[in-house]
């Protein structure tokens, strides 16, 4: 069950409207991974970050799941140091291990347009996994040119530019502990 956004009015010590706080993220990623460990029935699990963004997610998510797993990193650009994605997606890190036969989590901070996911997934099934399922912290639909949803959403955003909790604006902002609305101006 993915929880719809709630907008709150307070600000961080950067000026920046905080949409999400740092205890509500938390509440949700608990949440999160109590529905994985329920899903994958005590099998084990590789858990796939997406760079850069996804390292805070993963991190809390992989607490959260009660079940043996592993991690490893992708990195891939669409997006460069702007705020639009380019629509090409260039892998930058490929996986360190091989997933066949393993069931598999790609753990992603925003699913947007879907290009960049719609690519790993199509990547990492030609590796043939036992399962493939995709967990993002923020869904924006809204902005979705590929046909593509996650298995486990935790919160779903109408189409604002985030920054905070490992989203970036030019590579800045990632480790503020709060989700924030990024101003249009500085967008």
């Amino acid at each position: 069950m993915e929880k719809v956004i709630l907008i709150a009015m307070a600000t961080d010590r950067h000026g920046l409207e905080i949409l999400f706080t740092r205890e509500q993220i938390a509440e949700r990623i608990l949440e999160m991974g109590a529905q994985i460990t329920r899903d994958l029935g005590g099998e084990k699990l590789i858990m796939i970050g997406v760079l850069k963004g996804a390292a805070p997610f993963l991190a809390d998510l992989a607490r959260a799941v009660d079940v043996d797993a592993t991690f490893d990193f992708v990195a891939v650009s669409s997006y460069g140091k702007s705020n639009r994605t380019s629509g090409a997606v260039k892998l930058i890190k490929d996986l360190d291990e091989p997933i066949e036969g393993k069931h598999v989590l790609v753990v992603e901070d925003i699913l947007d347009t879907g290009i960049t996911l719609t690519y790993l997934r199509r990547i990492f099934l030609q590796h043939h996994p036992r399962s493939l399922r995709i967990a993002t912290l923020l869904d924006k639909p809204s902005r979705r040119l590929e046909p593509i949803e996650a298995d486990y959403v935790g919160f779903s955003i109408p189409n604002l530019f985030v920054v905070g909790f490992g989203m970036d604006f030019a590579e800045r902002y990632r480790n503020l502990p709060d989700i924030c609305l990024m101003p249009q101006e500085a967008s």
